[in-house]
């Protein structure tokens, strides 16, 4: 602990003044008795003009319902609350222009003060700007989770999609339908016209899904050529048409590329999520099934696992 009695007052207000991250004292009902830092330009607003109002003449009803919980948590607990949170330009009011343009991430750190403020029990509250970090969070996350090549979703989000849709299945019976497919004599196509071509084959084949497969669709590149697609709240008779049509709108994509001789098709194999499937790898492993059954019937056609 600081000796205090080294400094001033007017030394430890300069010190107050000069903290980079703004430190608010909040009373329990939510007016901003004193501000002190904030200094660092980059990251914040003067907030001078807060002090004497109360949340609720700054922020909308849902964001000061939010702020006085955490007040009262803070309070209650005596020790260091830590809580992270955003704020955007819907979630003030009151300030015009002086409003966030965009969405700004905070880590708030609440203490309860020995003593009252404005005959009010209160908290220091320290604002620490991490937009930045978690911007950062959320661009690793995407890559994480997002086919290079392709910017499809990728194996390990396509898992998660399928494990949560079978959740639901599981649950409440909500259909869902897979269709697992890839690109015929894709071999031939790297081996006769190079990886290149190849790879924007596989590229147009992935445009194709985000242009004609509905939004609640869930198209993800398995790896190499293969792709599957997850059609929740949809049974199989459901998605045939939507998976007929996704194959001849590749085939007439592939065509038009022009290097890739009389272009290519796609072959598919279908199927549903049922009662008695233990996992998503279930249904995975029909379609992949109906997959290798529409390669041995002539490629270019779409199977059911069932018929």
């Amino acid at each position: 602990m600081a000796d205090l009695s080294l400094f001033t007052t007017e030394q430890i207000a300069a010190l107050l003044a000069a903290l980079p991250d703004p430190a608010f004292i909040f009373t329990r009902s939510g007016k901003y008795a004193a501000l002190f830092g904030g200094t660092d330009a980059r990251y914040y607003h003067d907030g001078s003009s807060l002090v004497g109002k109360r949340i609720g003449d700054v922020l909308n009803s849902e964001k000061t319902t939010w702020f006085l919980a955490q007040i009262a948590v803070a309070l209650a607990k005596r020790g260091l609350h830590v809580v992270e949170y955003r704020l955007d330009r819907k979630d003030v009011k009151g300030l015009e222009g002086d409003g966030p343009d965009d969405t700004i991430w905070f880590e708030g750190r609440a203490q309860a003060l020995d003593y009252q403020v404005d005959g009010e029990d209160a908290v220091l509250w320290v604002a620490s700007n991490i937009t930045t970090s978690k911007k950062l969070e959320a661009l690793l996350r995407m890559q994480s989770e997002t086919d290079a090549l392709t910017g499809l979703a990728n194996r390990r989000k396509l898992m998660q999609a399928l494990n949560d849709s079978h959740g639901l299945h599981a649950r409440y019976r909500t259909p869902a339908s897979v269709l697992i497919f890839d690109i015929d004599n894709f071999k031939d196509i790297n081996d006769r016209y190079g990886h290149l071509s190849g790879d924007k084959a596989i590229q147009v084949t992935a445009d194709v899904c985000r242009r004609e497969l509905r939004t609640t669709d869930f198209p993800a590149r398995l790896g190499g050529d293969e792709f599957v697609i997850l059609m929740p709240h949809t049974t199989w008779e459901q998605a045939m048409p939507i998976a007929e049509r996704l194959r001849q709108r590749i085939a007439d994509q592939l065509r038009e590329l022009g290097t890739l001789g009389h272009g290519a098709t796609i072959s598919g194999g279908l199927d549903q999520m049922l009662p008695g499937d233990t996992s998503s790898e279930d249904v995975l492993k029909r379609a992949d099934d109906a997959l290798y059954r529409a390669k041995h019937g002539g490629r270019n056609r779409i199977v059911h696992h069932g018929a």
